[in-house]
């Protein structure tokens, strides 16, 4: 391999361009990062492959993609994680945010946290904010992520705020995407689905949708991402927003999603907790938005945890085989 860049090639904090020789030649890309990338996390390896910042002859490519005798590979910069102290326990939410303004706050909300209290929940996102930020005059949830689902929630500081979101989510002039990992194989590249959902209330109190016609219209798109032997990695466009409308979706078509306790296969998610899937894998990835003072639009993106990103690369990989 030959190295383009002009810096030190054992330098993993600044990009570098490698030029394929015989000798790797023939290699998935994955695996040639591995050997490169020494000391940097497998998961790291893969999410850097997943958000396009790895190019191959400036072309984006997945992580399956053999390489060929010539060929350019950008490789982005990455940090090596340095061992040291653990977190300490209880963690404030001032610690998970990913964008905050005089306006609004992106926080990147853990799964298994509801987003506010009730139904046997003493409190949850907005009030434990509230606790840490005692002197803040307004704080309100602008909309809501089911408790196990991870990923970008987004608190207005301002009732004005509050009142431009809650709009561009009503005219749907929000654009929101989520990452989702499918049961089985999705052939279709891109699946549009239309079905109107119902909500109701199981006999002991548990809130449940199901699709029925007379029920509320819900579209989502679904773009296929990274497919694995058994499973597929799906990202969702929300054109509407029903309650546990891509749950409800994709166990609809016959791909629900892994870990998903209410919609999925009972069987098939105690296999994948066995394999290391404590959670539902469902993250909220990406929001686009009008700033609710500037007008200006918004970008936000929110990687997968590390968990979820730990997992599949635990998955066995698709192949040119597969059926």
């Amino acid at each position: 391999m030959k190295d383009l860049s002009k810096g030190d090639a054992a330098d993993h904090q600044a990009v570098r361009l490698a030029e394929i020789d015989e000798g790797s030649a023939g290699q998935r890309i994955d695996n040639f990062l591995l050997r490169e990338l020494k000391g940097v996390p497998k998961s790291h390896i893969y999410r850097i492959l997943r958000s396009g910042e790895v190019r191959v002859n400036s072309k984006r490519i997945d992580a399956t993609f053999r390489l060929s005798e010539g060929d350019k590979v950008r490789i982005p910069p990455v940090r090596t994680a340095l061992p040291g102290p653990a977190a300490p326990a209880g963690t404030g939410l001032e610690k998970r945010i990913v964008f905050e303004d005089d306006y609004l706050i992106a926080i990147d909300k853990p799964a298994g946290v509801a987003v506010h209290g009730g139904s046997g929940v003493s409190s949850g996102v907005i009030e434990r904010l509230r606790a840490e930020r005692p002197q803040a005059k307004f704080l309100e949830l602008v909309h809501r992520l089911d408790r196990e689902t991870s990923g970008l929630l987004l608190i207005a500081k301002k009732r004005a705020a509050l009142t431009s979101l809650h709009e561009q989510l009503r005219v749907g002039s929000t654009d929101k995407r989520y990452l989702a990992l499918a049961g089985g194989r999705v052939r279709d590249i891109k699946r549009k689905v239309i079905l109107a959902l119902h909500k109701f209330t199981t006999a002991d109190g548990d809130r449940r949708v199901m699709v029925d016609s007379a029920g509320q219209h819900a579209e989502t798109i679904f773009h296929r991402r990274e497919r694995f032997a058994d499973a597929t990695l799906m990202e969702a466009h929300l054109l509407t927003g029903r309650t546990h409308q891509i749950r409800v979706h994709l166990a609809s078509i016959g791909h629900p999603i892994a870990g998903d306790d209410k919609y999925g296969d009972f069987q098939v998610n105690r296999t994948l907790a066995r394999q290391g899937l404590k959670r539902m894998f469902l993250h909220a990835a990406c929001l686009s938005l009008d700033h609710p003072a500037t007008g200006a639009r918004l970008e936000l993106e929110c990687a997968l945890p590390d968990e979820l990103e730990h997992f599949l690369t635990t998955l066995a990989p698709w192949t040119d085989a597969s059926t």
